[in-house]
């Protein structure tokens, strides 16, 4: 595909009216009231129809609705989308519904670095993005026969969990397993499950400062899922087994976290290592992104994916999270996108935080 030039598409922009733009799904609340605190229009594209439960809450509900039959249909409104000066805003059900590949050919100016879409959902290149920046990984097992302990499957891309499922021998793995997708094998790392939401700016550094602009750490929380948070109430995981009930590891909501403060050194030496891995591997990673981890009972870290935009962990932080409030009061991560969006706007710089 012809490559998007990102500063002939914004040369037609009205920068004094900007609207950020997002599917109504996922994080659309808080990237919605965000950008209303900073002033900012905005516009909700829904599929289907419009979604009514919007109207019951006014303060993160968009200024106008798109309305488009699929995902896909999306593309064809890009010149409408650009008349209105529109800026899109990736998080993981527009990029999982849409498509990566999709993803990269839309026309609209886009938040964040487009190209770290193909290193995040195909989990080889994950991992050697992550194992390249210094970063623990879980053990990868390569042929399946070889699996002795405890491990967890996944496919390739954002699921939200749908799918996963853990695995203790070859047999089991074989019988569970959907031949026609592409999965890795890992191993079960025991320990505590921390999501770190971090936000990295090129083009400030009035934070953690990298080797180019600056890091922040915005939230943590972790995840409820389905059916392998309450399958402990049935019995051990073995005897459900042994009767045909397999846990799963949908998601169905996520709980706020605050960690020991022994350990954000470490935090944000993981952040700033992905960043700087980054920079070198595709330009580097722009804006919000979350490193999944597991925290042994060493103290030690292990990342076990990354999610290079806004997570939908963020949203139990609208009005601020414990780490936000010591950067500014009442910021979400939806409202320090919309902050970035307007600093590089005053700087002339959109062209360094689109794609």
């Amino acid at each position: 595909m012809a490559e998007i030039n990102i500063k002939d598409m914004l040369a037609s922009y009205d920068k004094k009216n900007l609207t950020i733009a997002t599917v109504c799904s996922h994080s659309s609340l808080q990237i919605f009231n965000g950008a209303r605190k900073e002033r900012l229009k905005t516009l909700g594209i829904a599929v289907g129809e419009k979604k009514k439960f919007y109207d019951a809450f006014p303060l993160g509900k968009p200024d106008e609705f798109l309305i488009v039959d699929n995902y896909k249909d999306i593309a064809k409104h890009s010149e409408e989308l650009r008349e209105k000066n529109v800026i899109v805003i990736p998080h993981g059900s527009f990029v999982e519904y849409l498509g990566a590949e999709n993803f990269l050919k839309l026309d609209i100016p886009t938040f964040g670095n487009r190209n770290v879409l193909m290193w995040e959902s195909d989990r080889n290149k994950e991992r050697k993005w992550l194992e390249g920046a210094g970063l623990t990984m879980p053990k990868e097992i390569k042929d399946p026969h070889n699996i002795d302990n405890p491990v967890i499957v996944k496919y390739h891309g954002a699921k939200g969990g749908k799918g996963f499922f853990i695995a203790k021998t070859y047999e089991e793995f074989s019988r569970r397993i959907e031949t026609n997708k592409s999965f890795t094998i890992q191993e079960f790392v025991m320990g505590t499950r921390y999501y770190l939401h971090y936000f990295y700016s090129p083009i400030q550094d009035n934070a953690y400062k990298l080797s180019k602009g600056s890091l922040q750490l915005i939230s943590m929380d972790r995840r409820d899922e389905t059916t392998i948070d309450e399958v402990q109430r049935l019995g051990s995981i073995a005897e459900l087994e042994e009767l045909g009930i397999h846990p799963t590891f949908v998601v169905t909501g996520n709980i706020p976290i605050v960690m020991r403060e022994s350990l954000l050194p470490r935090v944000f030496e993981m952040g700033e290592a992905v960043i700087e891995k980054s920079l070198k591997l595709f330009g580097g990673l722009i804006g919000s992104f979350c490193l999944e981890t597991v925290v042994t009972e060493d103290l030690e870290f292990k990342v076990f994916e990354i999610s290079a935009r806004i997570v939908a962990g963020t949203n139990p932080y609208i009005s601020g999270s414990p780490y936000s409030e010591l950067i500014q009061p009442d910021m979400s991560t939806g409202r320090r996108i919309a902050q970035e969006i307007k600093y590089a706007t005053k700087q002339n710089s959109l062209d360094k935080i689109l794609t």
